[in-house]
C-alpha cells in the first residue's frame, strides 16, 4: 500500500514549486496573443483530449464571458466530434472541425496538452493536426502543456511549458495547473472585458 502520510502536503508543495519556476512572460506573451485576436476581430478556437478537452470547455465559456472573445471548443459537440470520428477517424477529426470553421489569419488556436504531442511516438495526433491547419491557414498557436512542451513548443507563437518535478505525477500537476493559468489569462488586464458575477456583486457570501 502506498504511504500516505504526508502525501497532500507533499503534493501542495510540489504544486507550489511548479508554480514558482513557470515563466510569467510566456503567460503575458499568450495574453498578448488574445488581445490582439480579440482586437482584429478574430476567433479564438480551443483544443485538447481527455482533461484538456475539458479545459477547452470551461475556458470558451468564459473567454466568451468575461474576455469578450468569439470562442468555441472544437470538441463540443458532441454528434460533429464522433460522426468525424466515425467518418474519418480520430486523428484528423479536430483538423477537419477546424477547417470546417474555415480556420484564417485572424484567428488563434489555443492547445492544452499534457506532452505538447510527439509525431514520433504517435501521442496527441489530433492535436498535432489541428496545429498543421491551423499553421497552414496563418492563425497563431498558443498553449499550455507538461514535460518539454513537445510538438506545440514548436510551432506555437507562446507556449507556458510545466515544468515536471516528480515524472509520476506529470498528467496531475500539468492539468490542474493548467486550469489555474488559464483562469489567470481571462482575468489578466490585457484580456477581461469584464469581472466576474461573485467579484462585481460585492458581497461577501
Amino acid at each position: 500500500m502506498q504511504e500516505t502520510e504526508g502525501f497532500s502536503r507533499a503534493f501542495l508543495d510540489e504544486s507550489i514549486d511548479i508554480l514558482s519556476a513557470i515563466d510569467d512572460s510566456s503567460l503575458n506573451a499568450i495574453a498578448e496573443v488574445l488581445a490582439t485576436t480579440r482586437e482584429r476581430g478574430g476567433r479564438l478556437f480551443l483544443a485538447g483530449s481527455g482533461g484538456g478537452a475539458g479545459h477547452a470547455s470551461h475556458a470558451a465559456c468564459d473567454f466568451r464571458i468575461l474576455a469578450g472573445l468569439e470562442a468555441y471548443c472544437v470538441s463540443d459537440n458532441v454528434s460533429e466530434l464522433t460522426a468525424r470520428v466515425n467518418d474519418a477517424g480520430w486523428e484528423g477529426a479536430y483538423a477537419d472541425w477546424l477547417r470546417a470553421s474555415r480556420i484564417g489569419p485572424d484567428d488563434t488556436l489555443f492547445v492544452f496538452s499534457v506532452g505538447g504531442g510527439d509525431e514520433r511516438t504517435g501521442l496527441s495526433i489530433n492535436l498535432l493536426r489541428a496545429m498543421d491547419v491551423a499553421r497552414q491557414a496563418g492563425a497563431a498557436i498558443v498553449g499550455i502543456a507538461g514535460r518539454d512542451g513537445g510538438a506545440l513548443a514548436q510551432c506555437a507563437k507562446a507556449v507556458v511549458v510545466v515544468p515536471t518535478r516528480d515524472p509520476a505525477h506529470v498528467t496531475p500537476q500539468t492539468e490542474g495547473i493548467q486550469a489555474l493559468l488559464w483562469h489567470l489569462l481571462v482575468t489578466h488586464p490585457l484580456v477581461a472585458a469584464r469581472r466576474p458575477t461573485w467579484e462585481s456583486s460585492g458581497s461577501d457570501s
